[in-house]
């Protein structure tokens, strides 16, 4: 599919330059053209108002630019008189001949072609006078012009063909990525719920089994639970993903109070923590505005609560804070103590069904919870990242304020990281 968009891509874009060089060409030796003929005729109307001033050849006037003669018509139509140093006029049969060319026009200026003359008719009182000029040097001008404007063009068409391939592949290179990640999606969602499908399918053939007891179909039955809940799971996490993924980018948002969202959203979790025995810490400014959708910001921190929750290590603590940063902007940070994450993971962290610890696939975490909160910050034109330090892993997310600053106030939930467990 990319290969044929690639192709699509070259074909449309060399399209647009062939036509541009056509036209750029084209413009180049017609208005090349125009200026010799104006140029020239403009000589020869200087010329025809004064036919037979005597120049010495070679030495050319400031509006004589070509070889030239002047042929003098009386009113009976005979010549009276000829000029110019530049040509022969002693041939009186070749000057009938070109006389007899001239007047077969009605025209005041035109182009003999077989003498590769251009010449000028100015009628007076008492006779015509018609002024020729060489057009060869200026034919030959744009025979070159011409070869050289193919040339150039030629060239210039190769060149951006070159380029529209590097660009086609630059183009569809996140076609490319897209379409892997979409492969992989399918081909990860597939293999997550192909498990939990099959343990279903078996415990549901067992239970048609007439040589198990009631004891053995209550064990079926609950494990046809547990994996028809673990699918539901998956399943709501993937629509969560693609509801994350549909907002629109041109969304407007409206200024929403962080500081009270992030609160907020800490406080359900003080009783999983303290179950855990885990400790909770919190320092979280007040008043801290951003333009945002609220409800998609506290999935943002559930997700990031939870999985401090998840990983974090025995009797360890977490840490929430919301701070103001330089340049308008405030830093949110969960940070866990727990087995550090290996650098090679950090940036796989946010990509979906990516478990860096492989051994934790069945405890109910798919892999998505990330996913889903990079999707949303990114939607937020925000940033997350992961990193991990001194057994301590830590996930920040920044966002740009939409309120002046106005004052530091620390929040810590109850009395500022109590052990609770």
């Amino acid at each position: 599919m990319t290969k044929k968009l690639r192709h699509k891509f070259i074909w449309i874009i060399m399209s647009i330059i062939t036509v541009m060089l056509c036209i750029i060409m084209s413009m180049i030796f017609c208005f090349t053209k125009m200026n010799l003929e104006n140029d020239s005729i403009h000589m020869l109307k200087s010329i025809a108002m004064s036919p037979f001033l005597q120049r010495v050849p070679g030495e050319l006037s400031e509006n004589v630019h070509l070889p030239y003669f002047t042929l003098q018509i009386g009113a009976q139509g005979d010549l009276i008189a000829t000029g110019g140093g530049y040509y022969d006029l002693s041939d009186r049969t070749f000057l009938k001949n070109l006389i007899d060319a001239t007047f077969s026009d009605s025209a005041h200026t035109g182009i003999l072609k077989e003498y590769q003359l251009r010449y000028y008719r100015l009628n007076t009182p008492v006779s015509q006078i018609l002024v020729y000029a060489d057009t060869s040097s200026e034919q030959a001008t744009l025979n070159s012009l011409l070869r050289n404007c193919i040339i150039i063009g030629l060239a210039c068409f190769l060149i951006f063909l070159g380029i529209s391939f590097l660009l086609a592949g630059w183009v569809a290179k996140p076609v490319d990525q897209a379409w892997e990640q979409q492969r992989r999606f399918i081909a990860d969602a597939s293999h997550e719920l192909k498990t939990p499908l099959t343990v279903i399918m078996t415990n549901a053939e067992l239970l048609q089994n007439p040589d198990y007891g009631t004891e053995n179909h209550s064990a079926f039955s609950a494990n046809i639970l547990v994996m028809s809940k673990q699918m539901r799971s998956l399943v709501e996490q993937m629509l969560e993903l693609a509801r994350a993924d549909s907002i629109r980018s041109d969304t407007v948002f409206s200024s929403v109070d962080f500081s009270r969202i992030v609160s907020d959203a800490v406080l359900p979790f003080e009783p999983v923590f303290f179950e855990k025995g885990l400790t909770l810490q919190t320092d979280i400014e007040e008043h801290i505005m951003i333009d945002g959708d609220s409800s998609r910001l506290r999935q943002v921190l559930d997700i990031l609560l939870d999985n401090a929750g998840k990983y974090s290590a025995a009797k360890g603590t977490v840490r929430v804070t919301l701070q103001r940063q330089s340049r308008g902007h405030c830093l949110l940070s969960v940070a866990n103590d727990g087995r550090e994450i290996p650098a090679e993971d950090l940036d796989n962290l946010f990509k979906r069904f990516y478990r860096a610890d492989q051994a934790r696939s069945r405890t109910g975490s798919f892999g998505l919870g990330l996913s889903i909160a990079e999707s949303i910050v990114l939607r937020h034109k925000r940033k997350i990242w992961a990193d991990s330090q001194n057994n301590v892993n830590t996930f920040f997310v920044e966002f740009e304020k939409s309120a002046p600053y106005h004052f530091r106030h620390f929040s810590p939930v109850k009395d500022g990281g109590r052990q609770q467990g």
